[in-house]
C-alpha cells in the first residue's frame, strides 16, 4: 500500500519550501505565465503551486479515488486561468515534470532518513506511485486546459460576430451583407443567423450578399447560404448574390452546387446598377 502516515507527514512538512525551490529552478524563458515579471502574476503562480503541494502529499493518507476527487477543483480552476491558457503546453509539461522530480528526490531523502525501515521494494513502489499519479494529474490537466481553450475560442468568435453588424442598410428596405475572408461552417452559421434576425428587424425587402471578399466556399457553407436565402424568402426578403468570383464559380461547378433561380451578379456594382434600373422601371 502507498498509504504511509510518516511519509505523508514528512512531505507535508516540506511543503513550505517546495514552492520557492520550484520557482527558483523554473526556466523563466519558457513563455506565458512562467516568464511574467508582474508581482501579482508571480504571486498567483506561487499560490497555485503551493495549493498543488498541499493536495499532493495527501496521496499517502487517502484512498486514490478520494485523492483524485479532491484534486479536481484545483485542476479545473488552474486550467481555466487566463495566464495559463496563454502559456505554451511544453512549459506546463516541464512544470509537472519538475514537480515530479522534487517528490522523487524527497522520498529518496525520506528513505535515507528511515534507513532499513524502508525496503528497496517499498521505495520503488512509492516512486512508481508518484510517477503514475503525476501522469494522471497531467492528463486531466491537459484535458481541462483543452476544454477551457476551446470555450475561450468559441467565446471570442461569438464576441467578434456579435460586435460586428453584418448587414449594411443601403436604403430603408434594401440591405447589404458583405462577407470577407475564409468562412467556415461555424462562422457561416452565426453570421447567417444574425443576418436573418437583422433582416427581420430592419424589415428589409431585398438583401444583397456580397461574396467578393470570400476566396472560396465549400458545400457546407453553400448549404448555409441556401438556408439563409430560404429563411429570408419566408419572411418576404428577396435575395441576390454578388461578387461571385471565377474561382467560386468553378468550385461550385466541381462540387455540383446549383444556385438555381437565385439572382447572381459578377460584381456588387453590376447588381446595384440593375437594381437601380428596376427601381426606375417601377
Amino acid at each position: 500500500m502507498l498509504r504511509n502516515k510518516e511519509l505523508h507527514d514528512f512531505l507535508c512538512e516540506k511543503n513550505t519550501g517546495l514552492t520557492e525551490q520550484w520557482y527558483q529552478a523554473l526556466d523563466k524563458k519558457q513563455g506565458g505565465i512562467y516568464s511574467s515579471m508582474n508581482p501579482n502574476v508571480i504571486e498567483k503562480l506561487k499560490q497555485q503551486n503551493a495549493e498543488f503541494h498541499d493536495r499532493f502529499c495527501s496521496m499517502f493518507s487517502k484512498e486514490y479515488e478520494e485523492f483524485l476527487e479532491d484534486f479536481q477543483g484545483w485542476i479545473v480552476r488552474t486550467a481555466r486561468d487566463e495566464d495559463r491558457l496563454s502559456t505554451p503546453t511544453t512549459a506546463m509539461l516541464q512544470d509537472f515534470f519538475q514537480t515530479q522530480k522534487q517528490y522523487l528526490q524527497l522520498i529518496e531523502e525520506f528513505a535515507s532518513i528511515q534507513g532499513e525501515r524502508v525496503s528497496k521494494e517499498q521505495l520503488i513502489a512509492w516512486s512508481q506511485g508518484i510517477t503514475a499519479t503525476i501522469n494522471d494529474l497531467l492528463l486531466e490537466f491537459t484535458t481541462q486546459t483543452a476544454i477551457a481553450a476551446e470555450k475561450r475560442l468559441n467565446a471570442q468568435q461569438e464576441l467578434i460576430v456579435e460586435m460586428s453588424a453584418p448587414i449594411i442598410l443601403l436604403t430603408k428596405d434594401t440591405g447589404l451583407l458583405p462577407l470577407v475572408g475564409e468562412i467556415n461552417t461555424y462562422r457561416a452559421q452565426i453570421l447567417f443567423e444574425k443576418a436573418l434576425e437583422q433582416s427581420a428587424g430592419y424589415r428589409l425587402e431585398r438583401l444583397f450578399i456580397d461574396l467578393s471578399g470570400v476566396p472560396i466556399i465549400d458545400t457546407m457553407v453553400a448549404h448555409q447560404i441556401f438556408q439563409l436565402i430560404d429563411g429570408l424568402r419566408l419572411i418576404g426578403v428577396k435575395t441576390a448574390l454578388a461578387g461571385v468570383s471565377p474561382d467560386i464559380a468553378q468550385t461550385a461547378i466541381q462540387l455540383g452546387i446549383n444556385f438555381g433561380k437565385i439572382e447572381v451578379y459578377s460584381t456588387l456594382v453590376q447588381a446595384m446598377k440593375l437594381q437601380n434600373l428596376e427601381f426606375i422601371k417601377n
